[in-house]
């Protein structure tokens, strides 16, 4: 990817008005960090707490350059087969039933045994080519004409060998296949890596990648990313809401509530007519934000104070 082929991402301010424009209200960090590896073809790891946005920055992306997304899901056990390429054994097999019913035409006056190996040989080698190559996430990426934005989301749910797979193709773009070569992209693409610190990620993998921790984002941010996504609700309400959410963050809970919840907590709240917050309000709609029975007890006991600090009448 070239900075002329994407002027979207010629400036820090042309990507925050760029992202703005699509929804996604990041901040100057945010944006400093994708036009850094933009321009040093350079990896991001994005850590974070889950529902921080991570995943969305690598959609906004692609949406704001007009490329493929291209996502591969890391789980335990993940291997090149699911990642990189696999062979269609299928069409291989099918592939074999023709050569066998053709073999008497395709050794017909073949001179001794060598001979006959030879033209065997030949179209043995037709089976590992490119036209039965299943490309997988990693490779995929590496195919696209214009680029594109690979998103290999919660890495650190994967293994340490999945780690060592990533090496070479982060380096360098490029990925040997034995039976192949080394297949190395015409245009390189512009990865995230997240993770949610579930697990410590390897040092030689950092060390490829920039590093991005987006953290809960401040109440006036969170207000702009509510006002960009929910822009119907009124403004007194919003401020409540997102006070209300931040002071839910504080308590000792199993899940915080995340961005998406606040949206959907939002949403909710217009269309149940809300002007502003009260307690049976808030009751009623807690499950909006919270996703475990002790977690909502926890916000309760506490709900007028909650509620107080939000700027609520209670």
């Amino acid at each position: 990817m070239h900075t002329q082929d994407f002027p979207q991402l010629a400036s820090i301010e042309r990507i925050e008005q760029g992202f703005e424009a699509l929804g996604y209200i990041c901040s100057t960090k945010i944006a400093t960090a994708v036009f850094l590896a933009f321009q040093l073809r350079k990896p991001v790891l994005v850590e974070g707490p889950p529902g921080v946005g991570k995943t969305e920055l690598a959609k906004t992306c692609s949406e704001l350059l007009s490329v493929p997304l291209i996502r591969l899901q890391c789980y335990e056990g993940l291997d090149e087969a699911k990642a990189l390429y696999e062979w269609k054994y299928g069409k291989q097999l099918l592939y074999t039933q023709v050569l066998k019913e053709k073999l008497g035409d395709l050794l017909h006056g073949a001179k001794g045994l060598a001979e006959s190996v030879e033209r065997l040989h030949q179209f043995g080698d037709i089976f590992y080519s490119e036209d039965f190559l299943e490309p997988r996430p990693l490779l995929k990426a590496m195919q696209q004409e214009r680029g594109a934005i690979l998103l290999i989301d919660e890495v650190d749910k994967s293994d340490y060998e999945f780690e060592s797979l990533l090496l070479e193709i982060l380096s360098d773009y490029q990925v040997s296949i034995p039976e192949i070569g080394t297949v190395k992209a015409d245009v390189s693409p512009m990865v995230f890596l997240t993770s949610n610190n579930s697990r410590d990620i390897s040092d030689a993998l950092k060390r490829r990648c920039l590093h991005l921790y987006i953290p809960f984002p401040s109440v006036e941010l969170e207000e702009r990313i509510v006002r960009s996504r929910v822009p119907d609700i009124d403004a007194t309400l919003r401020h409540q809401l997102v006070a209300f959410v931040h002071s839910l963050r504080e308590l000792d809970l199993k899940k915080a509530p995340a961005i998406s919840e606040t949206l959907d907590w939002a949403r909710s709240l217009l269309l149940l007519h809300a002007s502003e917050l009260d307690t049976a309000l808030v009751r009623s709609t807690l499950n909006v934000l919270l996703k475990f029975e002790d977690d909502i007890n926890n916000a309760e006991s506490g709900l007028d104070e909650l509620l107080r600090g939000a700027g609520s009448a209670g």
